[in-house]
């Protein structure tokens, strides 16, 4: 689910949004907030993974990682590394 949807009255929904409080996505819903990587697993498998479930299915991000979230570093950016040299 992302941000302003709302689902059916009792649904139970994953979602990735960074809040959530009660009739938010929908009436009497019951809402998993959760990080993308979790809700890709979840929409894959059609429910909430176990833990092997989620490593499993995670893996290949997990074999990944560096290149994935390199994007986070972002000192190691020669674009960004050279504007921070030009702030005050």
């Amino acid at each position: 689910m992302g941000n302003q949807a709302q689902v059916r009255e009792g649904a139970t929904v994953v979602s990735t949004s960074t809040r959530n409080f009660p009739n938010r996505l929908g009436k009497n819903t019951n809402v998993f907030l959760a990080s993308a990587e979790l809700a890709a697993v979840a929409s894959k498998l059609g429910k909430l993974p176990t833990k092997e479930e989620y490593l499993a299915g995670t893996g290949v991000i997990t074999a990944k990682a560096d290149q994935i979230y390199k994007y986070m570093n972002f000192d190691q950016i020669e674009e960004y590394a050279e504007t921070a040299k030009t702030v005050a």
